[in-house]
Order: structure tokens, then C-alpha cells, then sequence
């Protein structure tokens, strides 16, 4: 087998989950991370596993990072690794006995990672480090493009716009730093003074399995995906590597030549999805509002890790969906503009961009939600983690045991208690490793351009009591989650008890009318009157519209012939009121 035919390409998931989308602490760059790659090698209980009281001591003590900031980006790590449920819900119920700051650090302490991934982690920050040449111009110069964008030349820009999500930004990435990358895997009496590569200098082969946080591939001919390590200590790629069987090492100039030329695209990213991902059924798309919606996913032939269904464009529809399609799939929600999403499924993770006016209801996400450049969404979901960047009037209700991210350039942020059901969701939460507790919807941490800020002087609220209210999922799905998991805390308990006990006086109020047959019907009609002004006023009359099942001769394939409703959904709609609209879409 010619080495020719091994394609190695970045893993999606470190840089969509891992890299946080804020501009890195200059206390990351290389210059810093190659002292701490020799610190870590030249004492004891820091390599080659790295425990919590270790890195505080290097971030804080080192680095001068906050303790807050430190624990971000150890938490961050560790939500990449692949725990199964019940360590994270046997984790989660030990953080919640913790009941003072010394026993949540002896917890704490008992968390480690791999010291040089979490060199990687740490480097791969840099992605979202800001250019001074793209700041001033809004693009890296010098630039060879005279012409007006084409069509696809802007669909390509806005897909790739957050660099999270963008794949060639990943490949580009890897290709310029692959160099300091594997500098950093070098032992330190193979660098000179400065940190950087002698010219002898040799990778070990342990050293080149944490290569495989940031790299995999495979053999072109088969369809297995293996981590980077693999494929270079198998013949087509030992020889042109020039890995060393006595000494188990790889130059690291051959190293990085053979890695450079056989680096490609991720076969599994995004921009293969948009062109080639499976485009998938909508109720309607022929007429209206559906025309332009987008949805395509590669969850049919993406190994675990790289599933991912992308969903653009959705105006004023209501989209529903429970299926093993979601599962474990990261979800990208694009350009939504008035509309209803439901996503009652597990899901890897969620990012919901440059969205307007709509509401997002998710299943239980098992790693992060982040919500970039949204204006009045309303978010409600159980996640590892919540970000939250560029965002104006927006409402986030959740349950999440880590500190919600509040990045740069928010205004006018809600954050509120989770307050909604669906009868699979216990379940759900379980398959992920989601607990009740201990729950942090409530102490976000805020970060700014240099770091952390007061979050006291920072744009958000808490929603307050008075306004809460409990949110109703309008689908019959099968399970035995009947009430909000968890307790709601007991100021919003206490107001939702207010509000009930209000509905029964005004019940008794009418009952002690003793209205005739004539004043109830007239005492019904100014009621209805008025709660039909309240929906439109609201917006909710177009919620409550497209949630009406629609017949099955609305339901035709534009390239088949008519196709039964319980073929299309799995989800079996609740009827609600006498108004007349479209369906939600199924996907």
C-alpha cells in the first residue's frame, strides 16, 4: 500500500468544543507554552498526567491567571474526553455534597488530564486570536479579490464565519503552526534556549499519540477512522516519517514534511456536508416561508464525533423533531428568523448563529450550546455548557452544572431557571450523563477582551420572579418525565404558586357570579376576544398556528408521490384552539 493513499486530516471536535470564542490570554501564547512544556517535564506530578492542584499552581502562580479562569479552561478540556454517563453522573452527585469551596477543591483535585493534550488544548486556543490586519480591514491582506462575491462565495463566507464551526479554517490552522505544534511534544534537551527545534531533534511515538487530540485519518480504501499515531507506525507512512523502531521516535523535520503534504480537508466538516451531506424531508418547502429554509446533515456516514445536521434559513415555521438522526449529532441552527425549533433528542452539541425573533427548545446537550450573534432568541436547554457572545435581548432558560459564559459584545442578557419538560427527557438526560445538580444556571461568569469581569458590571439579569413562568412542550412523546426535573428554586416556585393561586380566586370569582346561560356566553366571548388580541400582540397566535396538524395531501414529496404523516414526523402534534395554520417540519 503506496503512503499516497493515507488521508490524515483536524478532528472537528477540539476545535468546535474545545476552543472557547474569545480571543485567548496573551499568557497562552507559544512563548508561554513552551515554558510550561519544559516546566512540566522537569517535575514531579505534572507529567505525563496533569492533576488540578498542578495546573492551578502553573496558571496562578505561573501564568498570574485567575483561579476562575484556570478552572475554565480545565473544566473546557475535560468535556472534550469521552466519559461515559455514569462517571459524569457519579462526578456530578460528588460536586453536589460539595458545601464549601475547601471540598469542592478536594474534589476537584481528583481531576486529571494528559498533560501534553492539554498542552494541545491550550495552544489551539490561538484559533480565535485576533488579527490586527483583519480587525483594521475585515479580512487578511493582501488581498487578490476584485469582484463582487457570487452567491457561493458569500454562502462559503457565512458558514465559515465562526471559526468553531469552519473546517478550512481548521486545516489552515494546523498547516501554518503543525511546526510549534509538534515543538511542544518535544522533549526538552531536544530544544534550544528559546524552545524551538534542534535540528536532530526526535518526536517519541508516546509523544506523537497526543497528537491524536488534534489529528486522524485513514487508509483511502477503507472507511475506519484512526487517531494519527496509528496510521504513522504502519508501514506506508513509517518509512516516509522516518520513524525509528529502536529509538520508538519520528524526526521531527520528516515528521512534519510527510504531515504537511498528506494534511486535507476534514472529509466529515462542514463545508463536505453542505456539498454533499444528505438533504433531509420537510413537511412543506415547496411554497412560502419554506422555500429558502436549508437542512442537511452527514449523520449516515460521519464516525462519532463528526455528526452533524445544519439547519439555515427556517422564517416563521415551526420545526419539531425527536429521532436517532439528532442523536450525538452537533447541531449547527443558521440564520432562523421567526420561527419555533424543538430538537427533543440527545445531542452532542449546539450552536445557534445569527438567529432573530425565535425560540430554540433542546434535548439534553452532552457537551456545549452556544449562542453567537442572536437577537431576542429565547433558549431553553440542559447542557455541560452555555456561551453566550454577540447576543442582544435574548433569554437563556437552563439547567447546566457549570458557570454559563457570558463572552464579549452582549446587551440586555436573561437568565433564567429551566422551566419545561418532555416526558423522554430524564431519560435523555441519563443516556448523556446530564444530573439535576448541582445546577450553575445562575452564576455566570462574564468574559471580556483581557479576561474576566465583574459581573456585576456586566449587561445581564436574572429574570425575576414575577415574569417567570413555566414553559408547556406541545407533543405527545413516549416517557415518564412528567414535571420540570429538579426543583425549581424557591423564590420561582413561590411565584408560580402565586400565579395559581390567582387563576382559582378568579375561578371562584366567576362561579360566585351566578351568571345566567346569556352572561356566560357573552362572559366567554370578551374572554376569547381578549386572548386573541393578547396572541397577536404577543406573537404567539403564529406558535400556535403552525402547530396545527396539517392533511396528509399537504404533506407531498415534490420528487414522489404523497406520504403518510406518521411516516414524516415522530412527533404526534397536541390540537390547540380553533386557529387554522401550517404544520411543523419534520427532518
Amino acid at each position: 500500500m503506496e503512503a499516497d493513499s493515507v488521508m490524515i486530516w483536524p478532528r472537528m471536535e477540539p476545535f468546535l468544543l474545545g476552543v472557547l470564542q474569545v480571543a485567548p490570554s496573551s499568557k497562552l501564547s507559544l512563548h508561554y507554552l513552551r515554558k510550561m512544556a519544559t516546566y512540566v517535564r522537569t517535575r514531579d506530578g505534572c507529567f505525563p498526567i496533569l492533576c488540578w492542584p498542578m495546573w492551578r499552581h502553573i496558571a496562578c502562580g505561573k501564568l498570574q491567571l485567575p483561579e476562575d479562569l484556570a478552572w475554565l479552561y480545565f473544566e473546557t478540556f475535560d468535556l472534550l474526553l469521552g466519559h461515559s454517563p455514569e462517571e459524569k453522573l457519579e462526578w456530578a452527585e460528588c460536586l453536589s455534597q460539595c458545601s464549601s469551596k475547601s471540598e469542592l477543591d478536594k474534589q476537584r483535585s481528583k481531576l486529571s488530564v494528559d498533560t501534553l493534550q492539554f498542552l494541545l488544548f491550550l495552544y489551539i486556543q490561538q484559533l480565535n486570536r485576533m488579527s490586527l490586519r483583519t480587525s483594521l480591514i475585515g479580512e487578511e491582506w493582501p488581498s487578490h479579490r476584485t469582484r463582487s462575491p457570487s452567491p457561493s462565495d458569500r454562502e462559503a463566507k457565512t458558514s465559515s464565519q465562526n471559526k468553531n464551526w469552519d473546517d478550512q479554517a481548521h486545516l489552515s490552522f494546523v498547516q501554518s503552526h503543525l511546526a510549534e505544534i509538534l515543538e511542544l511534544l518535544a522533549e526538552p534537551d531536544q530544544l534550544s534556549q528559546s524552545g524551538q527545534a534542534l535540528r536532530d531533534c526526535q518526536i517519541s511515538l508516546e509523544a506523537v499519540r497526543s497528537l491524536g487530540l488534534l489529528l486522524e485519518g485513514s487508509f483511502s480504501r477503507s472507511n475506519a477512522v484512526q487517531p494519527v499515531h496509528r496510521l504513522l507506525n504502519k508501514p506506508p507512512l513509517q518509512a516516509k516519517a522516518g520513524y525509528c523502531t529502536l529509538s520508538r521516535s519520528f524526526p521531527l523535520y520528516k515528521l512534519l514534511s510527510c504531515l504537511q503534504q498528506i494534511l486535507i480537508l476534514n472529509p466529515f466538516g462542514i463545508t463536505a456536508c453542505l456539498h454533499s451531506g444528505k438533504k433531509l424531508a420537510w413537511a412543506q418547502q415547496v411554497e412560502g416561508a419554506m422555500k429558502r429554509a436549508k437542512i442537511a446533515r452527514n449523520t449516515h456516514t460521519a464516525p462519532p464525533g463528526s455528526k452533524m445536521v445544519l439547519m439555515s434559513q427556517v422564517f416563521r415555521q415551526t420545526l419539531a423533531k425527536t429521532s436517532e438522526k439528532l442523536t450525538g449529532a452537533n447541531i449547527k441552527i443558521h440564520r432562523c428568523s421567526e420561527a419555533f425549533i424543538y430538537l427533543l433528542s440527545p445531542l452532542r452539541s449546539v450552536s445557534v448563529d445569527k438567529c432573530r425573533d425565535s425560540t430554540v427548545v433542546l434535548g439534553p446537550v452532552e457537551t456545549s450550546v452556544h449562542v453567537h450573534s442572536c437577537h431576542n432568541v429565547r433558549l431553553v436547554c440542559v447542557a455541560g455548557r452555555i456561551a453566550v457572545g454577540a447576543s442582544s435581548h435574548c433569554t437563556v432558560h437552563a439547567l447546566t452544572p457549570t458557570n454559563p459564559l457570558l463572552l464579549p459584545g452582549n446587551t440586555d442578557i436573561t437568565l433564567g431557571p429551566f422551566h419545561t419538560f418532555y416526558p423522554s427527557l430524564e431519560d435523555h438526560m441519563a443516556s448523556v450523563g446530564l444530573a439535576v445538580v448541582p445546577n450553575a444556571w445562575d452564576r455566570p461568569l462574564v468574559l471580556g477582551t483581557e479576561g474576566l469581569v465583574n459581573p456585576e458590571s456586566a449587561c445581564y439579569r436574572l429574570l425575576p420572579p414575577a415574569e417567570f413562568h413555566t414553559m408547556a412542550v406541545p407533543f405527545k412523546i413516549e416517557g415518564d418525565t412528567c414535571e420540570v426535573p429538579g426543583e425549581l428554586p424557591p423564590q420561582y416556585q413561590a411565584a408560580l404558586d402565586e400565579k395559581h393561586k390567582r387563576i382559582q380566586d378568579w375561578q371562584k370569582t366567576v362561579m360566585e357570579a351566578r351568571l345566567n346561560e346569556e352572561q356566560k356566553q357573552q362572559f366567554q366571548d370578551l374572554v376569547e376576544v381578549k386572548f386573541h388580541e393578547w396572541l397577536l400582540e404577543t406573537g404567539h397566535r403564529q406558535e400556535l398556528d403552525s402547530l396545527i396538524p396539517p392533511t396528509v395531501t399537504s404533506l407531498k414529496d415534490p420528487n414522489g408521490p404523497a406520504t403518510d404523516t406518521h411516516q414524516v414526523k415522530d412527533i404526534k402534534h397536541i390540537r390547540i384552539g380553533r386557529a387554522v395554520g401550517q404544520s411543523p417540519m419534520a427532518c
